[in-house]
């Protein structure tokens, strides 16, 4: 069951959301791909973090895409990650808007300490 993904559930177009750790792994998911979004997040997140580290443009907090099928909005909040996978050409703003009303929350979470 999720918790923290639970207030996704009611926006229109979702199909998929995840919300994955530190450790790259997912701690909650919603919908059938669910799995497959928060693995790809966590590429993503370690992909777009060298790269935005080997241009000094600080840390990566929101990103965005749009494929054939869907679209992907993701936000970070420190080592998370939290996602969501919409129907393509459906209004993503309510969805934005809960992932960073959502990050505000993970503040709350430990954080790991580097090894």
């Amino acid at each position: 069951m999720s918790v923290k993904l639970d207030p996704l559930r009611g926006v229109p177009g979702v199909v998929a959301s995840a919300l994955v750790g530190p450790d790259g792994l997912p701690i909650e998911l919603l919908g059938e791909g669910g799995d497959a979004l928060a693995a790809e997040l966590a590429s993503l997140k370690v992909g777009l973090d060298r790269t935005a580290r080997r241009l000094g443009a600080g840390s990566v907090t929101r990103l965005a895409f749009t494929s054939e099928r869907v679209e992907v909005v993701a936000v970070t909040s420190g080592d998370f990650v939290l996602g969501v996978a919409q129907t393509r050409g459906t209004d993503t703003r309510a969805a934005q808007q809960l992932l960073a009303r959502l990050a505000l929350e993970l503040g709350s979470l430990p954080r790991l300490e580097p090894a």
